[in-house]
């Protein structure tokens, strides 16, 4: 009994308009900074246009990954509410490809700009085999205080002990596959941002996502009881904005790209790896070859890396040791430089920077869920 299992950050799947580039620049679209623009009423009127004209080829392009993902079951991060899901899974899923969704989920996380993670379900599996929703349980309200996670390192950081530990959500999601139980535990955890205080922009939040992998383990342990744990049917999905390894990118589209693969010392996902709790599965594929996100800042700071995980429990990973996860990169931009070997025919209308699916490529594994 087969379970196709995907996770994807959509990209600000959103059904409201943000103004707040009329007055902070840094949130100015670069479309609208072309042109002399002297009222709010008329960026409001233009950035309306602009967005709706953008909108329809990206979401497009998302159904499009989301389609060559093939998943019975997916994960999504960047949701805005569940009626802009509704409406891009009836508008783009459904009438592009037929075989909808039909089973939705999410709840309100902490994310300042309101983005939440998400579940989307078929009624069955490709075997036929159904898939019903038994439960969720957010936990946005857990606190570092609460869970003993506040450190020095946070408080440094200008974080204060009765924070929210989980910047949207940890999600938890019990189903049955063919009456089977599988738990997910939905996530999207602290971005890293610019830098600040003298530190990189991934090392000055590294303390917020180590204590939200912590307070993930904690609650499968709590679940499933801490010596039991990694022999349960679960697996945890979504953008972990970290890395374990990356290939940094030296040359140019002239004299050709290099790659050259760099470990990290450290990274959250050491939390939920170590003693064997779960299991990175994109860590099966080569290594220059377990990306899902190219990031830049210009010529000197490129790399590709993993920001996308699908963890399963240390059972279910044995359970399925052969099993290789997919990652769907035709909805990538193509100003992403792809390793020799690894290039793919684009999705129609893919652009060199935009329309693209979203910045990050979906992953997708099948599971034998026994």
């Amino acid at each position: 009994m087969s379970l196709r299992l995907a996770t994807f950050n959509v990209e600000n799947l959103m059904n409201r308009f943000d103004f707040s580039g009329f007055r902070n620049q840094l949130n100015e679209d670069r479309t609208l900074a072309l042109f002399d623009i002297r009222t709010e009423a008329e960026y409001r009127y233009l950035e309306q246009a602009r967005t709706i004209a953008h909108s329809d080829d990206t979401r497009q392009l998302t159904a499009l990954a989301i389609a060559a993902a093939r998943a019975d079951v997916i994960c999504l991060q960047e949701v805005d509410n569940i009626e802009a899901l509704k409406a891009f899974e009836y508008g783009y899923l459904f009438k592009m490809i037929g075989e909808g969704y039909r089973q939705k989920y999410t709840t309100s996380g902490n994310d300042s700009r309101g983005i939440d993670v998400a579940l989307m379900m078929r009624a069955e599996t490709a075997d036929g085999q159904p898939i019903e929703f038994v439960r969720m349980t957010s936990h946005a309200y857990v606190t570092f205080e609460e869970f003993g996670l506040f450190t020095p390192e946070l408080a440094a950081s200008g974080h204060e002990p009765t924070e929210r530990i989980f910047r949207r959500d940890c999600l938890e999601v019990d189903l049955t596959v063919g009456g089977k139980p599988f738990t997910l535990y939905l996530v999207h955890f602290k971005s890293m941002g610019p830098p600040r205080n003298g530190l990189n922009g991934r090392e000055a939040t590294m303390p917020v996502r180590v204590a939200e992998a912590k307070a993930v383990r904690r609650i499968i342990e709590q679940r499933f009881g801490k010596d039991h744990a990694a022999d349960k049917r679960w697996a945890i999905c979504g953008d972990f904005n970290d890395y374990r390894q990356r290939a940094v990118i030296d040359g140019d589209g002239y004299s050709g790209y290099r790659f050259e693969v760099v470990d990290e010392p450290l990274s959250c996902l050491d939390v939920l790896l170590a003693d064997g709790f779960s299991e990175n599965v994109v860590e099966r594929r080569p290594q220059m070859d377990r990306w899902t996100l190219y990031h830049t800042r210009g010529p000197q700071e490129r790399h590709l890396c993993q920001l996308d995980y699908i963890l399963l429990s240390s059972a279910l990973a044995r359970r399925n040791a052969k099993s290789v996860p997919d990652i769907v990169r035709q909805g990538q931009p193509y100003r992403t430089p792809f390793p020799a070997g690894q290039e793919v025919e684009r999705f129609p209308r893919v652009g060199w920077d935009r329309p693209k699916a979203s910045d990050h490529c979906p992953v997708a594994i099948t599971l034998d869920i026994a």
